[in-house]
């Protein structure tokens, strides 16, 4: 399997055959305002994509929506996304999304099949306490497939129970995590900082980890610099890739 790390969270992923966009943010850099609340009031996105969204969302078979929080799912993404291709997403936003003209919306319970891929929803914390749940619900997805590794998606998460149960109960080949310590004023990170990619890697030693969701939003404080050293200071001897936008990972 391939992956591509657009921006943020979004990729493209070549995985059994199949070509997957996850979580499409595909606005002009600057579009919209800063996340309110937050450090570093810049407008965002804070950085372009690598390419043209259109050419993001060509060939794509499939799209997975972790949420709908517009670093995740934003307007030219509802724009540019064709209408009938099936689009994968927790229950709680299958109506949202339907209701902006998509007609193959597959609300994810436990899992699906799809084209010979099981697609397998998991839990997940965007942030602690009081924080995380004003956040409101958060998944992520396990992939499998005979002949191919198990790919985990954690998602907008901490380290947190429903991570480490993933982990234990599909034991992933590799894991895609959002780090960047995305954070408010008050209160602690809603996405993984140093500590947490660290307790991955940790619960995980044999995976090939994928650190994404960095340097492209105003509330995340985490740059792949910073994450690079904590895993040097922590003596982490897993594989973690830190890609940058654009970069493709061969993860065969």
């Amino acid at each position: 399997m391939t992956v591509q790390l657009m921006r943020n969270a979004t990729c493209v992923i070549r995985y059994g055959g199949k070509t997957l966009l996850l979580d499409p943010y595909l606005s002009d850099a600057g579009a919209s305002p800063a996340i309110a609340n937050t450090p570093n009031p810049r407008p965002n996105p804070l950085v372009p994509l690598p390419v043209a969204a259109s050419d993001v969302v060509r060939g794509i078979d499939a799209t997975l929506v972790t949420h709908t929080h517009n670093d995740h799912w934003d307007a030219p993404a509802r724009t540019l996304l064709p209408k009938p291709a099936p689009l994968f997403v927790q229950p709680p936003d299958s109506a949202r999304i339907t209701q902006a003209g998509f007609t193959d919306v597959r609300a994810i319970d436990t899992s699906v099949s799809w084209e010979g891929v099981t697609i397998t929803r998991t839990g997940a914390q965007h942030g602690t306490g009081a924080t995380g749940q004003r956040m409101g619900p958060v998944s992520g997805y396990v992939l499998s497939r005979t002949g191919s590794p198990t790919l985990y998606i954690a998602g907008d998460s901490v380290w947190c129970p429903e991570v480490a149960a993933a982990i234990q109960a599909h034991r992933p080949s590799i894991i895609f995590l959002n780090a960047g310590a995305a954070q408010f004023l008050e209160g602690g990170p809603i996405t993984m900082d140093v500590d947490d990619v660290v307790k991955v890697c940790q619960a995980a030693p044999q995976a090939t980890i994928v650190a994404m969701h960095m340097e492209a939003v105003n509330h995340c404080l985490l740059t792949r610099d910073g994450l690079r050293a904590g895993l040097a200071q922590a003596a982490i001897t897993a594989t973690v890739h830190i890609p940058r936008d654009g970069e493709l990972l061969n993860l065969a």
